[in-house]
């Protein structure tokens, strides 16, 4: 079961209680999955900040936060808020007729939240990488 994270503490709250499903959570210590997203989108980004690139580490570093934090919002508002929310394939046996709990916002605005920090440390990195180059 990937992303067991992301879903919200009632649900996992409910599958971590459930025998037949708690064997199969596969959880990532949140150091190892900030890491993990500030290296895969300090490469997604800087490739994409290779044809906008500037000279000046300031134009490189707005530039690139700008993107990241524009890929943020559409993540929380357009997949979060609107699709993932509303999806009723995304549910486990044993939640699937409690949609409130699915449709909570607060795991959602969280990960926006940490999404702006490491947008922030994204664009420090590839602002100083581009403006090197």
């Amino acid at each position: 079961m990937k992303s067991f994270s992301s879903y919200p503490d009632e649900v996992q709250c409910i599958i971590k209680e459930n025998p037949m499903l708690k064997s199969k959570i596969k959880s990532t210590a949140a150091l190892t999955s900030f890491v993990v997203n500030i290296l895969i989108f300090s490469v997604v980004l800087f490739i994409f900040g290779l044809f906008t690139r500037q000279e000046s580490f300031v134009a490189n570093f707005l530039n690139t936060l700008i993107l990241g934090q524009f890929l943020n919002a559409f993540d929380f508002f357009i997949i979060d808020m609107l699709w993932w929310r509303n999806s009723k394939r995304i549910r486990f046996t044993g939640t699937e007729n409690n949609q409130s709990i699915y449709r909570n916002p607060k795991k959602h605005f969280i990960s926006f939240l940490k999404g702006i920090f490491v947008f922030l440390i994204v664009a420090m990195i590839d602002g100083l990488l581009l403006s090197c180059f």
